[in-house]
């Protein structure tokens, strides 16, 4: 097991490229109509939709900065609000088709342009990637519940 500065450290650097794959996903899809707000709050609805407290949580932000992106997607037509099946007293906010189109353009561009990143690596540096992912989710998950 790792002695407690070598965990500090490993977070301090794992925390550290976090935040530089913020800045290099933001980059990814710089010519792209949506912001990478409102890409993020799009993808956060596929499947079922979200609430607007979720929506909030996620982006880090509070519910009336959320409210306002949300009010700005369904002004292009990418979202809507819609009673939650769930919960009649509560909204979920939902893809439009049109919105599921956004992000799945965007998706595609972000992808090639990051195929393209991955292709510069060598074979091992790439197998080091793919096996990190998992254990990447393992924290992403961890975080969430």
């Amino acid at each position: 097991m790792m002695k407690d500065p070598e965990l500090q450290e490993l977070a301090s650097g794992f925390r550290e490229a976090l935040r530089q794959s913020v800045y290099l996903v933001r980059r990814l899809d710089a010519e792209g109509e949506l912001s990478a707000a409102q890409l993020s709050t799009l993808k956060m609805l596929l499947g079922d939709g979200q609430r607007v407290g979720e929506i909030a949580r996620n982006l880090g932000v509070r519910v009336p900065s959320a409210t306002e992106q949300i009010i700005k997607l369904e002004r292009a037509g990418l979202a809507r609000r819609e009673s939650d099946p769930a919960d009649s007293r509560a909204v979920r906010v939902v893809l439009t088709p049109e919105g599921r189109t956004a992000v799945d353009s965007a998706n595609q561009r972000r992808n090639q342009v990051m195929a393209g990143l991955l292709g510069t690596l060598t074979d091992q540096d790439r197998t080091a990637l793919a096996a990190a992912l998992p254990v990447i989710g393992k924290i992403i998950n961890a975080a969430q519940n």
